[in-house]
C-alpha cells in the first residue's frame, strides 16, 4: 500500500491536521520551476516527461536544457540525430561512444559545439574525424580515448589543426604515429592550443612537441619509443609548460632531473609507474622548491599540501580542499583540473594492467587518491576514479576473487558512502560505474555488510529498474554478490530487489547476455533462501528462468538460469516450486538439452536441476520422457575427467530417475551402470553418495544387478562400503550389495553358472566378498558393552543408548517405496544371517523417530505386516545378535509412530 505523508496547513493561527494528501496541479508550476526539475532528469526521464502535455514539450526542448549531451548509453545513429537536430541549435558539450555514432554526429547540425569527447574509438577513422572537425570548427576541446584510436593517423590531426583554429585541448589515445609535420600544423594554426594528451601513442615526434609554444599541459603518458635524451633537451625550453605527464613510460632519472631542475615554469610532473626511475632509489624530489614529482615512491598528498598549501593543510582531502577554498592562484585553477584528469587515467590503465610490486601503493595512497578524485567536479573523472575502484580490488575476475586488504582500505577511508552517493547521481555513466565498484567490492563480506549498512542494497534495487542497460546490468551484478551473504537476501526481497531482477529479464531478453548472466545469477541466490525462493516463484521467475535456459544462447546465462531452476526446485515450498518448474512449458526439455552443452558450468547446473527437479514423480516420469535417461547417461559417460561438482551432479540426477524401476531398468538398458561405478571410484566424497545411491536403486532391479556384477562393480561398492569418508556412501554401498545378494539375482539368471557369467566374473567369490564387508560395516555400529547391556534389559535407556550410536543422521532425508521396505522385511528372513542384521539396520535407520521420512516408512511396515516378522526376527534363537537388537528397535520405532499417528 502507497501512503503519502501528511501536510500540516496553517489557518488563522491554528495548526489542522489534513486528513488528505495535498494535491498539486502540475500544469500550474511555473515554467522555471519545470525547466529546473526537467535538469534533474536523464535524457531518458526527461523525453518521457516532456511528452506528457504541449506546454512541457515546448519547456523540454528550451536550450539551456540542451547545452549538453552524454549519448554513450543510448544506441545513436544518423536517424537518432536528426530527430534531435532541432534541440541542439545551441549544444555545446557532446560525449559519445563508438563510430556509429561519430558518423551521425554530423547530422545534429550543432555548429555551436565546444567540447566533444569520445571513447570506444578504435574503428573510428581519418576521413569521419576529418568531416567532424569540418562541420564544428568551433570546437575548443577534442577527446577521444582511452582505447586506442588505431584508425586515426597524423593526416586527421593536420585536418583538426586547419578546421578548428581555437583548440585549446586535444587528448588523443593510441596513436600510431604522430609526426613532425602534425604537430607543427598544430603549432601554426591552434595558437590557443594549452592542453596536449599524446597518451598511449607508439610513436610522437619530440622534437615538434618543444615547437608548441602556447602548451600548458602536456601528456605523453603510456607512450613508447620516446628519445627523453631529446626530451630533457628540448622540453624545459617550452615557455609557458607547467604541467608534464610521462606516467607508465621508461622515463629514467637524468630526464626527470633535467626538466625539474632547467623549466622555469614546470610546477607538476607526474610520473606513475615508471619503473626506471623508481629502480634509483637514490633519486629525490625534495630539493625542488615549488616544484612537485608525482611518482610510487613519493607520497602524493604531502606533496600537494605543500606545494599548493600552507602547512595546515594536510592529509587525504587535498583536492578537496582546494575546492572548497577561495583560491586566487590562476596556474592552481587549470592544475587541479588537469591532474585530477591525468591522474585518474593512469591509475585506472594500471589497475587495468596490474603488475607486479604496486600492492603498498595501492593500499597506501591508490585507493585513497581514487575515492578523492571521485568527488572531483568533472564527471568524466569521477567515473574513471569509480571505475579504477573497481578494477584495482579485482585478482580474479572469473573466479570473482579481490584483494580483501585494498577493499577494506576503500571501505576504511568512507569509500562505501561516496560510491553509493555517486550511484544515486542522476547521470547515468556516474550510476554504472559506481554501481560497478559497489557490485565488485560487495565480494569481501565486509564491504558487503558495509554496503547493506549504508542504505546500499535499496540504492541497487532501483538501479535495477533503470531503463539503461548498463546501468542496471551493473546494479543486477551488486544484488548478485550482495545476495551470497545469507544475511542480505531478505534485505534484498524487501527492497523489490526480486521483482526487479525478474523484470531485467524481460526487459532485456532478446539482448544483453551481461545483464541476463547477473540477473539470473542474483536469483539463483536469493532462491536458495526458502522464503525468497517462493517470492522468486510468485514474481514470475520460473517463467523467466525457463525463458532464458530455452531460447539464450549465452553459456553463462543458461548456468546461471540452470542454477535457479535448481534451486527453486529445492527451495521454498519446495512441492510447489518444484512442480511449477515441471509443468512450465519446455522446462524439462531445456535442461535436459542443456546437459549436452559443451561448457562443463552449464552441463553441471543443468543436471544439478534434473536432479532437484526428479524429487517430484510427475518430472521425474517427464524427464524421462523428454530424453533425460539417454542424455544423463551420455553426461556420465562423458565426466570421468570432469570437475567432482559435475559428476556429483550427473550421478545424482541419474539415482533420482532411478527412483522409478521403469526408468531404473532404463538406465541400466542405455549403459548407465558402468559410468556408475567408474563414479563410485572417484576420490570425491559427495560423488560417492550419489553415484552409490544411483547404484543401490538400479541393484534393486535384477538385470541391473547382474550387469554391475559383469562390469566390476562389486570391487567398488565393496571399497565405497569399507573406506569411504561418507558414512551415506558406505551405508547406501552397503545396500546395494545386500540388494544383489539376496537371491533375486540368482533367480533371474538361472541358466548362468554359478562359478563364472560372460565375462568370467565369480558370483559365489563376488558374494562372499560383498557379504564379508556388508558384515564388517553393520558391526562398525555395534558396540559390544551397549549391545550387551541392551541383550540383558528391556529397558528402553538400553535400547536407545544403541540407537544413538548405529544411527546415520543423513539416512533420515531417505525415502523408500512400499516395495524397497517389502524387499527388507523378507530379508529378514533371508538365510543368510549378514543379510538379516543388514537388513534390520537399514529399517533401523528409515524409522528413527525425526527422520524426515520415518513416518511414511513406519505406514508402509504396518501395510506389509512386519511387526508380526521383526518380532520373529528378535526371537530366533538362530539370529545373530545384531539383528536381534535392532529389529527390537525397530519394533520400538512402530510403536511410536503408531501413537503419534493416532494422537
Amino acid at each position: 500500500m502507497n501512503r503519502r505523508r501528511k501536510v500540516a496547513r496553517k489557518s488563522k493561527g491554528n495548526v489542522v491536521q489534513s486528513s488528505s494528501p495535498e494535491v498539486v496541479d502540475w500544469n500550474c508550476l511555473p515554467d522555471d520551476t519545470v525547466i529546473q526539475l526537467l535538469s534533474c532528469l536523464s535524457y531518458r526521464d526527461r523525453a518521457s516527461l516532456s511528452s506528457t502535455c504541449k506546454t512541457w514539450r515546448s519547456l523540454g526542448s528550451s536550450p539551456c536544457l540542451w547545452t549538453s549531451l552524454d549519448l554513450r548509453s543510448h544506441r545513436f545513429d544518423a536517424g537518432m540525430a536528426s530527430s534531435l537536430a532541432p534541440r541542439c541549435v545551441h549544444l555545446q558539450k557532446l560525449r559519445f561512444r563508438g563510430a556509429e555514432s561519430a558518423d551521425a554526429i554530423i547530422h545534429l547540425r550543432a555548429k555551436n559545439l565546444r567540447e566533444l569527447s569520445g571513447d570506444y574509438c578504435r574503428k573510428i577513422s581519418d576521413a569521419t574525424l576529418s568531416v567532424i572537425v569540418a562541420r564544428h570548427e568551433s570546437l575548443e576541446s577534442l577527446q577521444l580515448g582511452p582505447d586506442f584510436c588505431e584508425r586515426i593517423s597524423s593526416d586527421a590531426i593536420k585536418a583538426i589543426a586547419h578546421c578548428c583554429p581555437n583548440l585549446n585541448k586535444l587528448r588523443l589515445s593510441g596513436i600510431r604515429d604522430v609526426n613532425a609535420d602534425a604537430i607543427n600544423t598544430l603549432a601554426k594554426h591552434c595558437s590557443k592550443l594549452t592542453d596536449i594528451g599524446f597518451i598511449d601513442c607508439l610513436n610522437v615526434d619530440e622534437v615538434a612537441l618543444g615547437n608548441v609554444l602556447s602548451v600548458r599541459f602536456l601528456s605523453v603518458a603510456g607512450t613508447s619509443s620516446m628519445k627523453w635524451g631529446v626530451v630533457s633537451h628540448l622540453w624545459h625550453k617550452i615557455p609557458n609548460l607547467i604541467g608534464l605527464d610521462v606516467s607508465r613510460t621508461d622515463i629514467g632519472p637524468s630526464a626527470v632531473f633535467r626538466m625539474l631542475s632547467l623549466s622555469q615554469n614546470l610546477r607538476v610532473l607526474i610520473a606513475l609507474n615508471c619503473p626506471v626511475l623508481e629502480e634509483d632509489t637514490s633519486f629525490s624530489a625534495s630539493k625542488y622548491k615549488n616544484k612537485l614529482l608525482v611518482s610510487l615512491r613519493t607520497d602524493v598528498f604531502k606533496g600537494l599540501a605543500s606545494l599548493f598549501f600552507d602547512n595546515t593543510k594536510k592529509g587525504k582531502n587535498v583536492f578537496l580542499d582546494w575546492r572548497t577554498s577561495k583560491n586566487n592562484d590562476k596556474d592552481l585553477n587549470e592544475i587541479i583540473p588537469w591532474l585530477e584528469w591525468m591522474l585518474s587515467h593512469t591509475l585506472l590503465r594500471s589497475a587495468e594492467s596490474p603488475q607486479q610490486g604496486l600492492d603498498n601503493f595501492w593500499v597506501e595512497q591508490g585507493g585513497a587518491l581514487l575515492l578523492s578524485l571521485m568527488q572531483s567536479s568533472q564527471e568524466d573523472v569521477q567515473e574513471r576514479a569509480a571505475t579504477g575502484l573497481a578494477t584495482f580490488v579485482v585478482i580474479d575476475d572469473e573466479n570473482a576473487s579481490i584483494d580483501c586488504g585494498r577493499a577494506e582500505a576503500v571501505m576504511r577511508d568512507g569509500g562505501i558512502r561516496l560510491l553509493l552517493a555517486l550511484a544515486k547521481s542522476w547521470r547515468e555513466g556516474l550510476q554504472s560505474e559506481a554501481a560497478k565498484a559497489i557490485a565488485n567490492l560487495s565480494v569481501n563480506a565486509n564491504v558487503a555488510k558495509a554496503v547493506a549498512e549504508e542504505g546500499g542494497i535499496e540504492i541497487l534495487a532501483g538501479l535495477a529498474r533503470s531503463m539503461n542497460k548498463l546501468v542496471a546490468e551493473e546494479a543486477a551484478g551488486g544484488l548478485w554478490n550482495l545476495s551470497v551473504g545469507e544475511e542480505h537476501k531478505g534485505s534484498i526481497a524487501e527492497a523489490g530487489g526480486i521483482q526487479a531482477l525478474v523484470d531485467l529479464i524481460f526487459k532485456w531478453s532478446s539482448s544483453g547476455d551481461g545483464v541476463l548472466e547477473r540477473a539470473a545469477g542474483a536469483l539463483a541466490n536469493l532462491a536458495a533462501d526458502d522464503k525468497c525462493s517462493t517470492e522468486v516463484a510468485l514474481a514470475g521467475g520460473v517463467h523467466a528462468l525457463v525463458m532464458l535456459a530455452r531460447k539464450c544462447k549465452f553459456e553463462g546465462v543458461q548456468e546461471q538460469a540452470a542454477r535457479a531452476l535448481a534451486n527453486l526446485a529445492a527451495h521454498g515450498d519446495s512441492n510447489s516450486n518444484n512442480a511449477a518448474v515441471g509443468q512450465e512449458a519446455g522446462a524439462l526439455e531445456a535442461l535436459v538439452q542443456l546437459t549436452r552443452s559443451p561448457h562443463e558450468g552449464v552441463r553441471q547446473e543443468a543436471a544439478g536441476a534434473l536432479w532437484n527437479l526428479s524429487f517430484d514423480d510427475k518430472n521425474r516420469e517427464a524427464i524421462a520422457a523428454s530424453g533425460g535417461v539417454q542424455a544423463l547417461v551420455a553426461l556420465a559417460q562423458a565426466c570421468a575427467n570432469a570437475s567432482p561438482g559435475l559428476q556429483e551432479r550427473a550421478a545424482g540426477a541419474l539415482w533420482g530417475l532411478s527412483v522409478s524401476e521403469i526408468n531404473s531398468v532404463a538406465i541400466g538398458r542405455e549403459g548407465g551402470v558402468a559410468p556408475l561405478i567408474a563414479l563410485a571410484r572417484s576420490e570425491a566424497e559427495d560423488v560417492h553418495e550419489t553415484a552409490a545411491g544411483a547404484l543401490w536403486n538400479l541393484a534393486f532391479n535384477a538385470s541391473n544387478a547382474l550387469r554391475i556384477v559383469e562390469e566390476g562393480g562389486v570391487s567398488a561398492l565393496v571399497d565405497l562400503c569399507s573406506s569411504s569418508v561418507s558414512k551415506m556412501a558406505r551405508f547406501m554401498a552397503a545396500l546395494a550389495l545386500a540388494y544383489m545378494f539376496d537371491g533375486r539375482m540368482d533367480e533371474y539368471a538361472p541358466g548362468i553358472p554359478s562359478e563364472s557369467t560372460s565375462k568370467s566374473v565369480s558370483l559365489d567369490g563376488a558374494r562372499r566378498m560383498a557379504l564379508k564387508h556388508i558384515e564388517a560395516f553393520v558391526l562398525m555400529f555395534s558396540d559390544p558393552q551397549a549391545f550387551a547391556a541392551a541383550a540383558a534389559s528391556s529397558a528402553p535407556a538400553a535400547l536407545a543408548q544403541v540407537t544413538e550410536g548405529a544411527r546415520i543422521q543423513e539416512a533420515g532425508h531417505l525415502r523408500c517405496s512400499g516395495a524397497e521396505i517389502g524387499r527388507f522385511i523378507t530379508m529378514l528372513r533371508n538365510p543368510s544371517s549378514i543379510l538379516k542384521a543388514c537388513a534390520a539396520f537399514a529399517l533401523l535407520q528409515f524409522t528413527i523417530p525425526g527422520g524426515r521420512h520415518a513416518m511414511h516408512h513406519a505406514d508402509l511396515m504396518q501395510k506389509l505386516g512386519a511387526p508380526r516378522i521383526l518380532r520373529g526376527a528378535a526371537a530366533a534363537a538362530t539370529a545373530p545378535l545384531e539383528a536381534k537388537i535392532f529389529a527390537r528397535i525397530v519394533l520400538r520405532n512402530l510403536e511410536y509412530h503408531l501413537i503419534e499417528h493416532t494422537v
